[in-house]
């Protein structure tokens, strides 16, 4: 199956609680690439099934202007993940972000349950994506074999905070603590041709620390950074958008390796560089990026 939203330019992904009308009214006004409605941790345990209707009557109502709607479900250890699902399909969500993922079978039954609730509501079959949170050390050990087990599968995301409390440490701000879950978890998700996002970073007073932290996971890989408030949007849409000297000497590595290896040369120097059809497929990835941030003026 392929699906055209697989794909898209995910750089930021905003939590919002399904609890609060006024979170979730208008969050497009900031332009995040995704929101994030979550019935997980931020809704009460006796407020479920309000935050199912309201979430139903988001999906069903609100004009959300292109920003993509994934839904945070409840975990499969708890009785409210199978209707949290079918309020998802019924509703329209884009894409359904499991918590907790520590096997492919997490997400095999997930899987199944939303193909049932598609068949049960009239929506098309393959249209409702998943996404998989990674929270734990075993996790982590399973997760390439995640990443391959589903189609619907966009990407998995680090989930930092349950994470390094398995891990039996704390979030300390250096980063040391979450080096080798985001090292595994973005060489899986490369390797398995799925996106990857990083966890949130929750101290809103230091945002040059988060813009360090956003600079340094766009260096690792990453696709994107899970937010928690708007004021953190430019900054990473900053980060993830290629400057014009990007652009500009993407455009000539493409085209310099276009017309070269059709004479058969395949090293050749831009701008000073030495370049071979190593440096073609990110001069491409780059040119694609500028087009979903729509700051490409170009032909290619």
């Amino acid at each position: 199956m392929s699906h055209p939203d697989k794909k898209r330019l995910r750089r930021s992904m905003m939590f919002l609680n399904c609890q609060k009308p006024s979170l979730i009214k208008d969050p497009y006004i900031y332009k995040p690439d995704s929101i994030m409605l979550d019935l997980e941790d931020a809704v009460a345990e006796s407020e479920k099934d309000a935050a199912r209707y309201s979430l139903y009557h988001a999906l069903q109502e609100i004009d959300y202007r292109g920003v993509e709607r994934v839904v945070r479900i409840n975990g499969l250890d708890t009785p409210h993940w199978q209707e949290d699902i079918r309020v998802c399909v019924a509703g329209g969500c884009d894409v359904i972000r499991i918590p907790k993922v520590e096997t492919p079978n997490d997400v095999r039954v997930v899987e199944r349950a939303v193909a049932i609730a598609e068949g049960e509501f009239g929506v098309p079959q393959g249209r409702t994506l998943l996404m998989a949170a990674i929270e734990s050390c075993m996790g982590v050990m399973n997760v390439y074999d995640t990443c391959r087990s589903s189609d619907r599968l966009i990407g998995i995301a680090l989930s930092g905070g349950d994470y390094t409390k398995d891990l039996q440490t704390s979030i300390s701000g250096t980063g040391v603590e979450l080096n080798g879950a985001r090292q595994q978890l973005i060489i899986a998700a490369r390797a398995a041709k799925v996106q990857c996002f990083d966890t949130v970073y929750t101290n809103l007073n230091d945002m040059e620390g988060f813009r360090n932290e956003v600079q340094m996971i766009k260096t690792m890989g990453f696709d994107g950074k899970s937010i928690i408030n708007p004021r953190q949007i430019p900054i990473v849409h900053e980060i993830y958008t290629p400057t014009a000297k990007d652009i500009v000497f993407s455009e000539k590595v493409v085209r310099e390796i276009d017309e070269k290896k059709a004479k058969g040369i395949g090293v050749f120097t831009v701008d000073g560089k030495m370049i071979d059809i190593a440096f073609y497929d990110g001069a491409k990835r780059t040119i694609e990026l500028a087009k979903a941030a729509g700051v490409y003026k170009g032909d290619l």
